[in-house]
Formats: C-alpha cells, structure tokens, sequence
C-alpha cells in the first residue's frame, strides 16, 4: 500500500468539518442531563470552545449555531467574535421541537396560526443568516404520529411542501435550505420527513437551492448509508452531512466510534462522487458528550474524520475498477480492505508536524491549560444544554 501523496495530503489539507455549537454544552440522556465543570454559558464561550478545536486540529473552520439556543443581542458581534478567533459561523439550524405548540406538528400542523408560527420562526432563521453571513438554514422536523389513523398522511405531505416553499421563497440568492431526515423520534409510527427518498421528493419540488442533509445516525439498523451517499452525489442533491455513530438509535456518539469500517465505506462513496472538498457539500458533526469532556471529545471526532479520509484516499481506484470489471469478487474486496487496514496515525502525525501542528492534537490540548482555565473561570451563571 502506498504511501500518503503530495496529492493525498494537499486534499486532507482542505478538508473543513463544521461543528456544532450545542456540542459544547452539557447533554444526558432521557433521564438526565450531566452538569460539567467549563460548560459554556452563553454562545460566544461555546465559538470560544470550538475554535480551540480548530487550532490543534486545524479542521474546523465554522460552527454552526441553533436557534433559540444560540440567540445573542447581536449576531454581528457575534460573527466578529469568531473572527476574532480565527473561526466562522456556519449553518443555521431552526428549532420547531421544544415549544407546546408544536405538539402535533410544526410545518406539517392542520392549524394554520401554528403553521404559521413555524414558518415565522424560519425566516428569522433566514434573518440570522443574513447577518452571520451564513449559507445554509438546516431543517430538521420532529413531526409524525404514533398511531395508525391518527392523522391525514397525505394532508401533511401536502402542508408540509406548502412551507417549505413560502420558507425557500424567502432564501437570498446564495442561500440554500437543506432537508434532514430521520426515521423515528420523537414519532414512532409515521415520521414526516423519515427517509431520503421523501427528502429527496420534498426538495427536488422547490428547486436548486434546497438540498438534503444525511444524518449518519437517523436510519434503521443495517441501512446501507454509503449507497444513500452515492445515489444523492449522482442525484446532486446532498447538500450535507451531520456525522455521528448510533448503535441502536439516534445515540449522537462520536463519529467512527462504533462502525469506523462504516465511515470509511462512506467517505469512498464521497470521494467516488466528487463530494470530497466540494463546497456543495458540507462535513459538519452533530453529536453530544453526555460524558467524556466536551472539546477533547470534538477533537478526537474530527480526526476520526481525517483518519478515515486519509485511508480512503488511498485505495487504488485503478486496481479496484480492474478488479469490479473483471468480477473477481475477493480481488476487489482486498483492494478495499488493503487501504482500510492501513495505519495512516503516523504519517498524519508527521504531516501536522509539518505544517506547524501538535503531532497528537489530543495531548496538546490536555497539556495546554486551557480547560483548567475555563473550569476556574466559568463559576456561576446558568451553563449551556439542551433549549440554552
């Protein structure tokens, strides 16, 4: 197996992941949510926290905020703070699942004030965009039912494009909306948006500016996702990727702890498809730290990334396209696996060095002092979590 190329290391070195500012927040499961020293308490000490991800690892250029959970007086302070710390703000993601209201559905609902409300809440989603300067509003609906019979499936298909549609009318010339799915939860017998497929038909209908957003985490056990990645590249409509690891539900672990093989045969797709360092579509995490600190725990997800993509750069397309042609079934696979197995931690190591990076990001941030600073300074307030 080669060696990392000029050519493998100049497209790792354009690699940028997203992260999430509710990332740094504290988090827990259903039954609780964890209190930990450092948490941030407003968004400027959440950017604060992610751009020292960005300055060991030298990958994670923006951080997307939530809305409400990010609302600040000024967003335009707001941009000239991460500026200021050498990151940007990103996508915007709208929030239609933590208000009574929506009980019964948010752009989907057969009440037209609260539809309207929620349609309301994305175009001041929009609003924010234009002032961060950001270029992607993500949707992502906690809408469905639990019982057969309990609602019009079709009617809220049909209200749900009617949104959609006054939301993307509003979208700038050089703004997109983009479509996430999941296939269950909070709604356990019909979710809205539950599939690509139906993301894919909500989008197509409103045109070139509106995407879809893959979820690792948001499919059924044993979902083929690279095939998904791949039919969505060839469609060009996958506008973004929220990466995470599940391994029963929407489990919001970090990426590549439970399947790297998974992430590996995702990121092939995406560099089979031309999405690698395509502006078009965006690497972005989205995962929660209910227990391992919450910075390290961004820093060893953006490497698993780099990893992966190191590794999957290294198949010989050549050889594996000789081998598909020929069906030499066990020649084609080895091909594969020769570049999955392969150790690239080293030669990245020596390639950070390179570039003026620490060779183990993760021991340089444990050794710089900084989440012992924030934990000393960070006393009193109220901390970031869910719905803050």
């Amino acid at each position: 197996m080669a060696d990392l190329t000029p050519d493998h290391l100049a497209a790792l070195e354009q690699q940028a992941i997203e992260l999430p500012s509710w990332a740094f927040g504290n988090s827990g499961t259903r039954f609780k949510v964890f209190p930990t020293a450092g948490t941030p308490r407003d968004p400027y000490e959440k950017i604060a926290d992610a751009a020292q991800v960005h300055r060991f690892t030298a990958l994670a250029p923006s951080v997307a905020l939530h809305i409400p959970w990010d609302m600040v007086d000024s967003f335009d302070d707001l941009r000239r703070h991460a500026e200021d710390l050498g990151v940007r703000l990103g996508t915007i993601n709208s929030n239609t699942f933590q208000d009574d209201d929506y009980k019964f559905g948010a752009l989907t609902h057969e009440d037209d004030r609260i539809r309207r409300k929620a349609i309301d809440h994305h175009l001041a989603c929009i609003d924010v965009m234009d002032a961060t300067g950001s270029r992607d509003l993500k949707i992502w609906l906690a809408e469905g039912s639990n019982y057969p019979g309990q609602n019009d499936l079709r009617a809220r298909q049909d209200r749900l494009a009617d949104s959609l549609r006054t939301i993307y009318d509003r979208l700038g010339d050089h703004q997109r909306l983009v479509l996430e799915y999941k296939f269950f939860e909070p709604s356990f017998y019909h979710t809205d948006v539950p599939d690509w497929g139906t993301s894919y038909a909500q989008v197509a209908a409103l045109g070139d500016k509106a995407m879809v957003c893959l979820d690792t985490g948001h499919h059924a056990p044993g979902t083929n996702i690279e095939f998904i990645v791949m039919q969505l590249l060839r469609l060009g409509k996958l506008g973004s990727f929220d990466f995470n690891s599940r391994f029963y539900a929407d489990d919001d672990l970090i990426v590549g702890a439970a399947d790297p093989f998974q992430l590996f045969r995702i990121i092939d797709q995406v560099i089979r498809g031309g999405g690698l360092n395509n502006p078009d579509v965006a690497f972005m995490l989205d995962q929660c730290h209910n227990l391992e600190a919450k910075i390290p725990g961004q820093i060893r997800s953006v490497l698993n990334v780099q990893e992966m993509t190191a590794r999957a750069l290294l198949i010989d397309r050549e050889a594996l396209a000789a081998a598909q042609t020929a069906n030499d079934v066990l020649a084609a696979n080895a091909v594969l696996m020769d570049a999955f197995y392969t150790d690239v931690r080293p030669a990245l190591a020596e390639w950070r060095e390179s570039r003026g990076l620490p060779a183990d990001p993760m021991a340089a941030y444990a050794a710089s002092g900084y989440q012992q600073q924030i934990e000393a300074d960070r006393v009193g307030g109220v901390q970031a979590g869910w719905g803050a």
